[in-house]
């Protein structure tokens, strides 16, 4: 069966689980009702307190009539949650709490000085230290502390509103402490606009004084720089240099265009003189009137010699005359052709001279205008600033004479209004004695149905076998059976007194009667002297009286004798003490007889750090003791951690009134670390042998003088309790 399985084999009793109410229902109902009456006593007692509210409006108040010009409502940044929570702590501030204070005399009620009247358990709890002298604080201190708790300021969610709540004992002072904080507020904002506005004059009045000298300085410097730099202004507001270059720019880009166009019909005109070409095509000869009127008689001629020509023939006198004419004609037109180059060269000629004139004055005029241009960048700088100087000058002035009639007028709109007056509340909102004492009720009836219920549940009486669940058998540990030591002769002592062999095991090594010798025989004088044990009765009661919070068993038989551990813990167990064995033995030889599986969490899993507490604790089937096994972790791993051994036993030690150890054949080295206030020590016996003897020896030689001996020998196992499968 693994684990998991055992585990699930067990389920919650519901039924037994809720009927622990019905067993318990009248210490649940005597507890809730004396918390309901000592709940309803304390609010009945308590001193009324009353809270009264006043509300106040975060905002631009400016009127669109009196803004100042130039200004509009985007000018001022919109109202916040960080702007709300500043003023929420300006309201709060020490120095309008102390004004309310002064104002309304509150350092002379007791209520906010208690000073002026201590209770006498106030004297006694400053007399033993447990509270501090009132007396040691100043008194504005001890009225604004006073304030301070009684008053509550919060910004409304999702608005610009801010609650001012006072509480008081007298509804009255409440309203008036309340109404009061809000007036000192806005007066306040007022107080801090007229400083501001008053400081603002202040400054403005120097400064227009000196503006004013500054500007006329700036102007004056203007002034006499254009004079100086003798800067005329011409049209287009430009200086006069600038604009003579540019209208003589403007003529001489003429000039040369006519010099070049009286030099192109210059040439055309000669090359048709040279080539002997007519001079019909050039539009200077053809606007002259004299070429014009020999052009006509010279086609003229050539129409009559051409009528002529059909009757006469060419050396006739009349044709003849007729084409010596038409001669004379084209040496009129060619005369008259040169003489028009001749005006165009000349035309040319007289061009070229006004375009050098114009050059020649064009680069004068660029120095000049290079010059001015330079003087014109001084001059702007010293005019911008001297603009500048008079536009701030003017700005001062506007803001200065706004300040001036607002403070005039006594006119500073504050951020902030009331939003209503203050109402003395007429109830009071602590305490509220209904829902007080109802609440204590439904606390203590829930807390004690809730620890009812835990307690059944981790006594396990609430647990049940789950439904189906199959349990294998249980691996029962064979108990001895009782013995009948042989009877040895007791030596006298001197004086004739009865001697009985010392318990002690330290005291030197005594003599057992050897076994197989037959009852009633007559046996040798015996070889080991007998040692004394006691039984896990005596056993259980020594750990009972003592009041041990540990026992350790070491057993130097084996598996066998570790049967004694178990006993004693249940024996310890069904005297009514709370009872925790823990099995380090390799084999768990301690721990199956009391579950029913091998394979449950245990003491191995807690050390690796794979399970907790209230994994690796069961409950023992034959009685109310609870154990933790060896576990299903490896021991390798584990025992890396075997120092943390101390601290596992020191919180088992606090939760159990005993926690019984089984350390099978350990040795005093190995139960070092599991030794603790309050430790018992014994050494489980079956058999009187050597080897049961040297444990004992070696065991007190190494710090164990009060070991004890106990053996398990005529005890039997009872019979499992039904249900026991979880320690929770």
């Amino acid at each position: 069966m693994s684990v998991q399985s055992a585990a699930a084999d067990v389920d919650v009793d519901l039924r037994q689980l809720f009927a622990s109410l019905a067993r318990n229902w009248l210490r649940i109902v005597l507890v809730t009702l004396v918390v309901t009456g000592l709940a309803f006593a304390l609010a009945w007692l308590a001193t009324p307190q009353y809270k009264a509210v006043a509300k106040l409006e975060i905002g631009p108040r400016e009127s669109v009539f009196t803004r100042p010009a130039g200004s509009t409502n985007d000018d001022k940044p919109a109202t916040d949650e960080e702007a709300v929570a500043t003023e929420v702590q300006i309201i709060s501030s020490p120095d309008i709490l102390k004004k309310v204070a002064a104002d309304l005399n509150l350092d002379k009620l007791p209520e906010f000085d208690e000073t002026l009247k201590m209770s006498a358990l106030s004297r006694a709890l400053v007399l033993v230290g447990l509270k501090s002298d009132p007396f040691d604080i100043p008194p504005e201190e001890r009225v604004l502390k006073a304030m301070h708790d009684r008053l509550n300021v919060y910004g409304v969610e999702k608005s610009r509103v801010i609650a001012v709540e006072f509480s008081s004992k007298d509804p009255k002072l409440a309203a008036q402490v309340a109404d009061a904080i809000a007036q000192a507020y806005l007066a306040s904002k007022g107080n801090a606009k007229k400083e501001s506005n008053t400081a603002a004059t202040g400054f403005l009045g120097p400064e227009i004084t000196d503006l004013q000298n500054r500007v006329k300085e700036a102007e004056a410097k203007v002034a006499a720089y254009r004079a100086q730099s003798d800067l005329l202004m011409g049209g287009n507001n430009s200086v006069l240099a600038t604009q003579q270059l540019s209208e003589l720019s403007t003529e001489l880009s003429r000039v040369r265009a006519n010099r070049a166009a009286a030099e192109a019909t210059a040439d055309s005109v000669r090359k048709a003189l040279q080539n002997g070409g007519t001079l019909d095509s050039v539009p200077e000869v053809l606007s002259s009137e004299l070429i014009q009127r020999l052009l006509e008689r010279q086609v003229e001629l050539r129409t009559n010699i051409a009528d002529l020509s059909t009757t006469l023939l060419d050396n006739h006198p009349r044709i003849r005359a007729l084409k010596s004419q038409l001669a004379d004609l084209d040496g009129q037109i060619r005369n008259e052709g040169q003489k028009i180059l001749k005006g165009l060269a000349t035309q040319a000629q007289t061009a070229k001279a006004r375009e050098d004139q114009l050059v020649a004055e064009v680069n004068t005029l660029k120095a000049a205008s290079a010059r001015a241009g330079e003087q014109q960048v001084e001059l702007d700088a010293l005019q911008r600033d001297a603009n500048a100087q008079r536009q701030q000058l003017e700005s001062y002035m506007a803001s200065y004479r706004e300040a001036a009639s607002r403070a005039d007028r006594n006119y500073l709109p504050v951020d902030a209004r009331l939003l209503s007056k203050v109402q003395v509340p007429t109830e009071p909102y602590f305490p509220k004695i209904g829902p007080i004492t109802g609440a204590a009720a439904a606390a203590s009836l829930l807390l004690m149905a809730i620890g009812t219920l835990l307690k059944e549940l981790f006594s396990g009486r609430a647990m049940r076998p789950a439904a189906g669940a199959r349990f294998e058998p249980i691996e029962q540990v064979a108990m001895p059976v009782a013995r009948t030591e042989p009877k040895v002769a007791e030596p006298e002592d001197e004086d004739g007194d009865d001697s009985v062999a010392e318990d002690r095991v330290g005291q030197g090594a005594a003599m057992v009667a050897a076994p197989g010798v037959p009852a009633g025989a007559e046996a040798p004088r015996p070889s080991q002297s007998r040692l004394g044990e006691i039984d896990v009765d005596k056993a259980a009661e020594k750990l009972i009286a003592s009041g041990a919070a540990r026992a350790i068993f070491v057993s130097p038989e084996g598996d066998e004798a570790a049967a004694t551990a178990v006993l004693v813990a249940r024996e310890v167990s069904d005297a009514g003490l709370r009872v925790l064995l823990l099995d380090l033995t390799a084999s768990g030889a301690a721990s199956r007889p009391m579950l029913e599986s091998g394979l449950f969490p245990g003491i191995t899993n807690l050390l690796a750090s794979e399970a907790q507490f209230s994994d690796v604790i069961h409950p023992d089937l034959y009685s109310d003791a609870h154990v933790v096994p060896v576990g299903t972790a490896d021991p390798v791993r584990a025992m890396r951690a075997a120092d943390r051994l101390p601290i596992i036993m020191q919180s088992l030690t606090t939760a159990y009134d005993l926690v019984v150890v089984e350390c099978g054949p350990a040795d005093a080295q190995g139960i070092s670390r599991l030794v603790g206030d309050g430790t018992e020590v014994f050494l489980s016996m079956l058999e009187a042998d050597d080897e049961v003897t040297q444990a004992a020896v070696k065991l007190i030689e190494n710090g164990y003088p009060d070991v004890t001996l106990v053996t398990p020998v005529g005890r039997e196992p009872g019979n499992p309790l039904p249900g026991r499968r979880s320690a929770a």
